[in-house]
């Protein structure tokens, strides 16, 4: 006879799922009562759950580390053998992989104090024995509910804090890490300087969120956007009746962000008469609401920031120098992204993938040549321009992004370096004044002419530049007609017209 084949063990039963398809929770009953485990598993597993047990604190401790599956709630008895129920408890809380774990404490024998203890550790409830079925089902279910509305929180705020995360590797930026690092554990006020679209609002986000307030608000403040009427209301808040339209009171930006940083953007658009009353409220840590005569206390931390040359603002009389100096404890200067260009292929895949993740699109690349031409461009917007040029390109494109996809460089005179080289070259020198340079006309030079129209320039400095990108390519013509944005008939024709050979130099 034929040897016989063993039998294959049976396959492991599927998780039940949920309705909807989402696998059941698997909850964790530590009791050392064999009994009440077995009849809390029952009730449980009646209701689709998943269930283990553990009869010690010791058992569910190794049952959190090595167990096939993940614990998404505990049961514990208060009165267990060894560690008991509270010491289980904190440990859950002091391991970084368990800390979030909603955990419900069970006794029979329980006290107030014992109760409150449990809830000073982090239970989310707590059962007295003898269980209620209800009671029971009703507590998992709302627990199990908060941790699922607590995890969607922390998504959340992952990804409202990637939209500021702050991007580089260059010299500049490590520098600015740094700076960042040293003031913000500090109290001290920090004045931001920089260019429009060097990203000073992520720079005060990050001071916040490295300061002892992160758990505080942030409150951002555009100075430059509230009319001059609106400014001290805007800021310090107003009492019912204050003013015409004011039907009820209002906190200002300054309560809004007690116990945490208010952060006045565009600082240098202030008027005057605000500075003198925002000064105030710096130097007393006090503002008082308009149409109230009490003053109210508050915490705040201020960080400021303009594009200003704030020096010459005390200069000319448009700034406050008490303000100026106050504001300035700590200044940082935001860098220009030409300061720092290194960076901008970090940045702009960076800006595509987010891009693409806000708008539910497929991941797009970007085309190597694409980086290069944009490290040509002078970027006077800095980096919200580049954002901007990116978020363009990847609604543009297909798969990949390409030069065809990128706007032209509004900032851009495309004649400019090639008269410096031309001219260099002495092909379109300016010829010499009839006559000499001595004939003039009643004491005035007559005017340069040029020798080229303005056709024949453009048609050489086109010439040019299409050699230099044929021979960086190794006359790649098709890869050449992407980087100069024509079609391949084209620059086929212009190929012909400017008698362009093969291996010419550029």
């Amino acid at each position: 006879m034929p040897a016989s084949t063993p039998a294959s063990p049976p396959a492991a039963p599927a998780p039940p799922l949920h309705p909807g398809g989402a696998a059941a929770p698997t909850l964790l009953v530590v009791d050392d009562e064999r009994n009440i485990r077995r009849t809390l598993a029952l009730v449980l597993q009646g209701e689709g759950y998943q269930v283990v047990e553990a009869p010690s604190a010791e058992a569910a401790l190794e049952l959190l580390a090595h167990g096939d599956s993940p614990v998404d709630l505990a049961l514990v008895d208060l009165l267990l053998p060894g560690m008991n129920g509270l010491d289980l408890l904190q440990r859950v809380r002091q391991d970084d992989a368990t800390r979030a774990l909603p955990v419900i404490v069970i006794s029979g024998h329980a006290t107030v104090n014992d109760a409150v203890k449990a809830v000073k550790l982090g239970a989310c409830d707590f059962f007295e024995k003898p269980l209620n079925r209800e009671r029971v089902l009703v507590g998992v279910k709302n627990a199990l509910q908060n941790s699922r509305l607590a995890r969607e929180v922390e998504d959340l705020k992952a990804q409202v804090q990637s939209r500021y995360e702050m991007i580089g590797q260059s010299a500049a930026m490590q520098r600015l890490f740094k700076e960042i690092d040293r003031v913000a554990p500090t109290k001290a006020s920090v004045l931001i300087t920089g260019e429009s679209g060097t990203g000073k609002e992520l720079i005060s986000r990050a001071i916040h969120r490295l300061s002892p307030r992160a758990r505080g608000p942030f409150v951002r403040v555009n100075c430059a956007a509230i009319p001059r009427e609106l400014i001290e209301s805007e800021l310090f808040g107003h009492e019912r009746g204050a003013f015409t339209g004011a039907s009820g009171p209002k906190r200002g930006f300054f309560e809004q962000a007690h116990g945490g940083t208010l952060f006045l953007d565009e600082i240098g658009d202030m008027d005057l008469a605000a500075q003198a009353k925002v000064l105030r409220a710096l130097q007393s840590g006090e503002i008082c609401r308009v149409g109230s005569e009490h003053s109210r206390h508050v915490d705040v931390r201020v960080l400021a920031a303009t594009n200003k040359d704030l020096s010459r603002e005390v200069a000319s009389l448009r700034f406050r120098e008490d303000l100026f100096f106050r504001l300035a404890v700590f200044p940082i200067k935001s860098p220009a992204l030409r300061d720092r260009m290194e960076d901008l292929r970090a940045l702009a895949d960076a800006f595509i993938a987010a891009f693409c993740n806000e708008n539910g699109l497929k991941q797009k690349a970007i085309d190597p040549v694409v980086y290069a031409a944009l490290e040509r461009r002078s970027w006077p917007g800095n980096v919200r321009e580049l954002k901007n040029v990116i978020e363009r390109a990847a609604i543009l494109s297909s798969d990949i992004v390409t030069i065809a996809d990128l706007p032209e460089d509004p900032h851009e005179n495309p004649f400019e370096d090639d008269a410096q080289g031309a001219a260099g070259e002495g092909s379109i020198a300016p010829p010499p004044l009839p006559g000499g340079a001595a004939e003039v006309g009643a004491g005035r030079h007559e005017p340069e002419r040029p020798r080229l129209t303005l056709r024949e320039f453009r048609d050489r400095a086109e010439r040019r530049y299409i050699v230099e990108v044929l021979a960086s390519l190794d006359w790649n013509i098709s890869r050449a007609a992407v980087v100069l944005g024509v079609e391949r008939t084209n620059l086929h024709k212009k190929i012909r017209a400017y008698g362009i050979k093969r291996g010419e130099a550029p």
